[in-house]
């Protein structure tokens, strides 16, 4: 019987480290983009790459079918991706860890 309960505890201790590790890795990662310089939103192309170098790869634009709807460039470093509309910086985000990462899970409601 003790060897069974053991296992139990046991089990349960794994299984939470597991869980308790997981929500380390994404608090460290949350501090890590905290800490990392990014284009400041409004910045033109020209100064981005001048501050920042060329880019890693220069996606193809996306939208401007009509004027509502601007042209959107794509410029990935090797730690970020910054978005443009225009010749403007509107947004700039650190790229996944891992192919397999998904972030944080939305709050249950």
């Amino acid at each position: 019987m003790r060897r069974l309960t053991a296992s139990v505890v046991l089990c349960a201790a794994l299984s939470f480290a597991g869980a308790a590790s997981a929500d380390v890795l994404l608090i460290d990662r949350v501090e890590a983009q905290s800490r990392t310089r990014l284009p400041a939103q409004g910045m033109r192309m020209a100064d981005v790459e001048a501050h920042f170098g060329t880019p890693s790869e220069k996606l193809d634009p996306r939208g401007g079918q009509k004027r509502d709807w601007p042209a959107i460039n794509r410029w990935v470093y090797p730690g970020f991706t910054v978005y443009f509309e225009r010749e403007r910086v509107v947004s700039a985000v650190l790229n996944q860890a891992s192919p397999n990462e998904t972030g944080p899970r939305p709050a249950i409601r």
